[in-house]
C-alpha cells in the first residue's frame, strides 16, 4: 500500500531574551505547502507513517533554517515515541546538521509534556546520550498535562515552555499566578530555563517579566513567519503607554 505524505514547509517564530534585547532561538512550526495549520498537515498523514514524519520534519526544518539565515538556537519539536519507534529518530538530525554545517549545540529539541512516553527510563537514557553530541531538550506545554513533574523527576530538560493556558490572563488569576510561581520556584532550584509561551497581551507580559522570568514567546511578540524570519517587537516603556508596532 503507497501511503501518500503531505507537502509542507515551515513558518519560524522567534524566542526573545527581553532582558538581553535579542532572539535567543527561532521555532520551526511545520505548515502546509501553501500554509496551512500543523494540524491540517498532521491530519494528512497516515498512522502508520506518523513517527517517520516527524523525523523527516527534523531533517527538513534545519536545512530551511540555515538557507533563511539563522544563527541562534532552532527549537524542534519532537514526538517522544519517536525515541522508541526509529534508531534514527535524533541521530539523522545530528547528521543533517553535521552535513550542512549547522552547530548541534544551537538544536534544542522540545517534547510535549501531554505526549505519552511509554518508557520513560529509556527516553531519559536517550536524552541523556544524545546531550553528548551538544543536543539541548525542552519541555513543551509544560503544564497542559499531567506528566509535567514526573518528567522533571525523570530527566531535567534545559528548559521548559510554560503553556499558554496557565498564561493566559494570569495578571488577573490568582489560581494560575501560584501555579506558574510555583513553577517557578521549581525550576530555578533545578537549574532549568523558563520561556512563557502563547503572550498575547501587555499585562501577560508584565506579570511574568516581574516575576522573573525573561525568556517569551507568543503573538504580543512576533507571529509565525512562513518561509521566512520575522522580526519580534521586544518590550520597552512605550509598551505601557500603550504603544506596540505589531497592531
Amino acid at each position: 500500500m503507497n501511503l501518500v505524505l503531505p507537502k509542507f514547509s515551515f513558518a519560524f517564530q522567534p524566542i526573545i531574551n527581553v532582558e538581553a534585547g535579542k532572539i535567543e532561538s527561532f521555532e520551526a512550526l511545520v505548515r502546509g505547502a501553501n500554509g496551512e495549520s500543523a494540524g491540517q498537515v498532521f491530519q494528512q498523514v497516515p498512522e502508520a507513517k506518523k513517527y517517520y514524519f516527524d523525523e523527516l520534519l527534523r531533517t527538513e526544518a534545519i536545512p530551511l533554517a540555515m538557507k533563511l539565515g539563522v544563527t541562534c538556537h532552532l527549537n524542534l519539536n519532537l514526538l517522544p515515541r519517536c525515541i522508541e519507534v526509529s534508531k534514527t529518530a535524533i541521530s539523522s538530525t545530528i547528521e543533517i546538521a553535521e552535513k550542512i554545517g549547522f552547530p548541534t549545540e544551537h538544536i534544542i529539541l522540545e517534547v510535549t509534556e501531554s505526549e505519552i512516553i511509554n518508557d520513560a527510563e529509556r527516553f531519559s537514557h536517550a536524552v541523556n546520550h544524545y546531550r553528548n553530541f551538544g543536543i539541548n531538550f525542552a519541555i513543551d506545554d509544560f503544564g497542559a498535562g499531567f506528566s509535567g513533574l514526573n518528567l522533571l523527576a525523570e530527566f531535567q530538560p534545559d528548559s521548559i515552555k510554560i503553556d499558554m493556558y496557565l498564561v493566559r490572563n494570569i495578571d488577573s488569576d490568582g489560581p494560575r499566578q501560584a501555579i506558574v510561581r510555583g513553577i517557578i520556584r521549581t525550576c530555578q532550584d533545578l537549574g532549568i530555563d523558563i520561556i512563557a509561551e502563547g503572550i498575547e497581551t501587555d499585562d501577560e507580559y508584565q506579570w511574568l517579566f516581574d516575576e522573573g522570568i525573561e525568556l517569551f514567546q507568543g503573538y504580543f511578540f512576533a507571529k509565525p513567519g512562513f518561509e521566512h524570519l520575522p522580526s519580534p517587537f521586544f518590550p520597552n516603556h512605550s509598551v505601557s503607554l500603550g504603544f506596540h508596532p505589531n497592531t
